[in-house]
């Protein structure tokens, strides 16, 4: 780990901002590589010391010239991209998303592969959204190798990207890890199709009523723990380049619900939810994951909703989240 020299892509993203987080705090150095934007998620989770102490890299993912350059100049020994414009923005603009996503990953993974005696590894982010509705698989959590049936050009995008890996692997011997989030939620949360039961923790907390946008039950994971199991996936003795499922706890939106009043009891009757379920399977299996880099770290739904809602709490008592924004 001391000889670690980590890049993050994205990392002014919510995953992103946790992973950077969780490296400083170890004392990894770490670099990021992102376009210029506002800091607010960064800000949220971090003081300004250990910001300080983070090589800060602007730069876009499509410029192959100048990432290469940050990752041979900072001599990077591992690279967790995360670098992807989300499903709203890739569904308002589908060219620039098929850049960002598919053409941006295929320069991480040949930067990777010109420089591999430098670079040890890559984990990347791909997604749940490149499977289909539960309908399509049999009953039970969808394993890591379930056919896919995106039902969106950002899950296509995603699945694409799998594919450019298992081909980097099957040409060149490129070895990667690909991780499928699902529900990621808490602090730094607050833009995606997804991303309305941490919107609600945040009106929950500022003392506003809020509809959750979607019912049923899916795979909620607590975004620290997200992040940490992509630091565990870029440190391990790996081979290969296939994509796992993440895992964390299947829970219904009642249950979330629930979990946001019992540590905002005045928010009892403010916060509810549409019914509908979201057009995805709703649990997944990541027992080929812990089995590929061990065991993960998954904190228990009600004290990561409760540990969310602190971080809103002094955020919002120091003036470091825009409420009206997130909400609106």
């Amino acid at each position: 780990m001391k000889s670690d020299r980590i890049l993050v892509t994205g990392a002014l993203g919510c995953i992103g901002a946790w992973t950077v987080k969780l490296l400083e705090a170890e004392g990894a150095r770490v670099w990021t590589y992102d376009l210029p934007a506002s800091m607010h998620r960064v800000k949220l989770i971090m003081n300004p010391a250990s910001i300080s102490r983070v090589n800060w890299v602007q730069g876009d993912i499509l410029d192959f010239e100048k990432f290469e350059g940050t990752v041979i100049d900072n001599k990077i020994t591992q690279i967790i991209h995360l670098a992807a414009l989300q499903l709203p923005f890739v569904r308002s603009d589908p060219i620039q998303g098929a850049k960002v996503n598919v053409v941006g990953t295929g320069i991480v993974l040949e930067t990777y592969n010109r420089n591999r005696t430098q670079v040890n590894s890559l984990v990347y982010a791909s997604s749940a959204g490149v499977y289909g509705p539960a309908k399509n698989y049999p009953p039970g959590p969808l394993t890591h190798d379930a056919p896919h049936f995106p039902g969106s050009l950002y899950g296509a995008f995603k699945h694409c990207n799998e594919e450019q890996a298992r081909i980097y692997w099957q040409d060149y011997q490129l070895r990667s890890i690909g991780l499928r989030p699902y529900v990621i939620y808490g602090p730094g949360r607050d833009q995606g199709i997804t991303s309305t039961p941490s919107k609600a923790m945040v009106a929950a907390t500022a003392g506003r009523s809020y509809q959750i946008s979607y019912g049923g039950t899916a795979v909620f994971q607590y975004a620290k723990d997200a992040a940490r199991a992509f630091i565990q996936a870029a440190r391990a003795n790996y081979s290969g380049a296939t994509t796992y499922n993440i895992g964390g706890t299947n829970a219904d939106m009642q249950t979330i619900v629930d979990a946001i009043t019992k540590a905002v009891p005045l928010s009892r009757g403010q916060i509810t939810f549409n019914r509908t379920p979201l057009n995805i399977a709703d649990a997944v299996d990541d027992s080929t994951l812990e089995a590929a880099i061990g065991k993960l770290h998954w904190i228990p739904l009600d004290d990561g909703v409760s540990e969310s809602i602190q971080i809103f709490r002094n955020a919002i008592d120091d003036n470091l989240i825009d409420v009206d924004r997130i909400l609106s």
